[in-house]
């Protein structure tokens, strides 16, 4: 039973002003805002580019961190960034998966009871149709990996979240892959070629405290923790995305043009036309999310036409590392997949008594991939010497 939950997280203001005349997306995705957040909250950038940094409203005060690829200064066109793994050169690929496996092994030592915490990170794309003047986050445009730890008695003491929020990832139009195409997106993940990832039912990786994820697909790894420290885990996980991309690209091929022709350069070309070409399912959602866009604007405009995207590594409630991947949806992230609707709020005074531990927790992890080579410690207002200050 699906029993998302709502939980409320305080937060001090960010010491900046977005100028009149611009709307707060436009100003998060802009140069000028990029270089704000690594001034004021960088924790560590390396040579390609990547950066670490606290996140100024977070999503949760027990530990909270995301790496972006800043290229806002590199590329100055939003649109024009790189905005998934599959888009990254292999070195650039290679430090992205280190610095992942890096922070996660810090997670799972720093919380390792499942009964205690919920231990995750997730990588999130939103394509270029994204409109600039929608709410959304600094990152928008960059891809990006987040990295959260929740305490399990939070979240079994939250509210329950309204199951139509919009924020939710199995909502709004996102729920047609739910609805209407999940059997033969399961089925279409099924024939990768996967040593390391297992498929597992998704009903048996739910979390008992949300019932989420909803009918997605997933796999556990193999060998757990140990297993990202290999190179194939990695070539699996991407191969998870990129089957994601091939489903994605198939189907809204199909509700924008009618086109059945399989695009040049998938992935799985034979499984395409096999399995989703060959689906009745496939094209009667196709034809109902044609007309739907035909006729109601407000609906059409909602369409992420480009693959938008979620991935996910978590812990589940016994132990087991989990790999999951869902469409984007507007309004939503990274923790909706898992059922957490976060409602941010204003109050400096108990964000203060929750940041030093925190920023101490961020610092340590950041000492980590330095040694490990992964990059070059920042300085910021909060810790200007690798150590923690109050800011008044």
């Amino acid at each position: 039973m699906a029993t998302p939950r709502e939980i409320i997280i305080p937060h001090r203001k960010i010491p900046l002003e977005v100028p009149k005349g611009v709307s707060p997306t436009e100003f998060f995705n802009s140069s000028c805002n990029l270089r704000h957040l690594a001034r004021e909250n960088g924790l560590l950038r390396t040579p390609e580019g990547f950066l670490l940094f606290r996140k100024a409203i977070g999503h949760s005060n027990l530990f909270d961190t995301s790496i972006i690829f800043d290229t806002s200064e590199k590329v100055l066109n939003p649109m024009g960034r790189p905005v998934r793994r599959d888009e990254l050169t292999s070195e650039e690929n290679l430090v992205f998966s280190r610095m992942t496996r890096v922070i996660l092994e810090y997670m799972l030592e720093k919380y390792p009871d499942p009964k205690e915490h919920l231990v995750f990170c997730g990588e999130a794309s939103l394509d270029a149709t994204w409109p600039l003047n929608r709410m959304g986050v600094p990152s928008i445009r960059m891809i990006h990996n987040h990295f959260m730890v929740f305490e399990n008695e939070i979240i079994s003491q939250a509210s329950l979240a309204d199951e139509n929020n919009s924020d939710l990832t199995d909502s709004g139009h996102n729920g047609l892959f739910l609805k209407y195409l999940s059997e033969v997106y399961l089925k279409f993940f099924d024939v990768l070629d996967l040593e390391v990832l297992k498929p597992i039912p998704p009903i048996e990786c739910r979390l008992k405290l949300t019932g989420y994820p909803q009918g997605l697909p997933s796999w556990e790894v193999n060998g757990g923790l140990g297993a990202l420290s290999s190179g194939r885990f990695w070539h699996e996980y991407d191969l998870v995305l990129k089957g994601f991309l091939d489903f994605y690209r198939t189907f809204f091929t199909l509700v924008s043009s009618g086109s059945t022709r399989v695009q040049k350069g998938a992935t799985f070309p034979d499984q395409i036309e096999d399995i989703l070409l060959f689906s009745d399912q496939f094209h009667q959602a196709a034809r109902m999310i044609r007309l739907q866009v035909i006729d109601d604007p407000m609906f059409a405009n909602e369409i992420r036409w480009q693959p938008a995207y979620k991935q996910l590594l978590y812990r589940d409630d016994v132990g087991r590392l989990i790999v999951t991947i869902s469409q984007n949806s507007v309004g939503n992230a990274i923790t909706e997949l898992l059922g957490l609707v976060v409602r941010r709020v204003p109050d400096a005074k108990t964000y203060s008594q929750a940041e030093p531990a925190l920023v101490k927790q961020l610092l340590e992890v950041r000492d980590r991939l330095v040694d490990y080579n992964l990059g070059n410690p920042l300085s910021a207002p909060s810790w200007p010497h690798g150590v923690f200050v109050p800011c008044v």
